[in-house]
């Protein structure tokens, strides 16, 4: 049997995010490439439903207030900063493993998503981020009837 036009398209969309995670892997979380060693990157799963898209990005320690989320050209950016807590005490560190400072994260969204709908929440450190579908790119049933109905 040969494969259907659908699924050479999703064998198409899977080699695209692969690639993406290559170029993302192998470009924007080696310390190499970000501006400087403090540069934070949050780890981002992006899953989907018939509905919507949903985004989880684990952003420990940061506020709401501290992070912005916007949608343009089907991009979805997720940016903001990790601040270190000011302390009047003279501290004498011995290891600091934690990273701070500013981060953006940008993917494409695979279809057009209705932007005015999107629900973001900060709960425990993880950004959760529910972005529907525009209702032209969901799934739909056809019914097909019977004879020859025209």
């Amino acid at each position: 049997m040969l494969p259907s036009r659908r699924d050479s398209f999703q064998n198409a969309l899977s080699l695209r995010e692969a690639m993406n995670q290559l170029l993302e892997d192998s470009f924007v979380r080696h310390p190499v490439f970000g501006t400087s060693g403090q540069d934070f990157v949050p780890a981002v799963d992006l899953s989907e439903t018939a509905e919507a898209f949903l985004v989880e990005a684990a952003l420990p320690g940061m506020k709401a207030e501290d992070v912005q989320v916007t949608v343009e050209n089907n991009v979805l950016t997720i940016s903001g900063e990790v601040r270190r807590e000011e302390s009047t005490n003279e501290r004498n560190y011995h290891r600091v493993e934690r990273r701070f400072g500013s981060f953006q994260r940008s993917m494409s969204l695979p279809t057009v998503v209705e932007v005015d709908k999107i629900n973001a929440s900060l709960t425990d450190g993880v950004l959760k981020l529910t972005i529907p579908k525009a209702e032209a790119v969901k799934p739909r049933a056809i019914k097909v009837s019977v004879g020859g109905g025209q």
